[in-house]
């Protein structure tokens, strides 16, 4: 028969990193899952952006540009200057062009009308958390539960062999 050692015990100083950069991570991710989820539906506040100016960046192998400029609500609501519209690359406007746009609730930046692919970062983010407590605790969490798990089943198969009650006459003597 072979004994269980328990869960492996790690450097309680790598848990703690491995904890505080989770922690980290998430402080970074939630506070954007709302609005990123938005910002994939295209769901806020319709209007018109009016393209003033672009920035790039160039990498090697690509170019990364946005367009900077002021956002309008269809109803006059809401007016923004000096945002970016996300996903506009230096081919897609001219200074001074307007296109359609959504208001998210983000303080810089506005989508167009089709959405964005922003949240998958955000997931990706998230999930990298998540495996990081699940490395730090998933061992003594699995140990926790397997050890819960058995003393329960010992509990119960006890209560179902033990005799029933003779009330304290040996069952030789009835």
């Amino acid at each position: 028969m072979t004994t269980d050692p328990g869960p492996r015990r790690g450097s309680p100083a790598f848990t703690a990193a491995l904890t505080l950069f989770a922690l980290f991570l998430l402080f970074l991710t939630v506070p954007g899952i709302g609005p990123a989820v938005r910002a994939a539906r295209a769901d806020g506040v319709p209007g018109t952006f009016t393209a003033r100016s672009v920035d790039c960046v160039r990498h090697p192998g690509h170019e990364s540009c946005t367009w900077n400029g002021d956002f309008r609500s269809d109803d006059g609501a809401v007016r923004r200057d000096g945002v970016e519209l996300y996903g506009a690359d230096r081919d897609m406007l001219r200074e001074g062009q307007q296109t359609r746009a959504v208001d998210v609730g983000r303080p810089s930046r506005v989508y167009g009308p089709g959405g964005s692919m922003e949240w998958v970062f955000t997931a990706l983010l998230l999930l990298a958390a998540a495996g990081i407590l699940l490395v730090a605790y998933g061992g003594p969490v699995r140990h926790l539960l397997r050890a819960r798990s058995r003393s329960h089943t010992s509990a119960q198969t006890s209560a179902h062999t033990r005799a029933p009650d003779s009330g304290g006459v040996p069952s030789s003597s009835r």
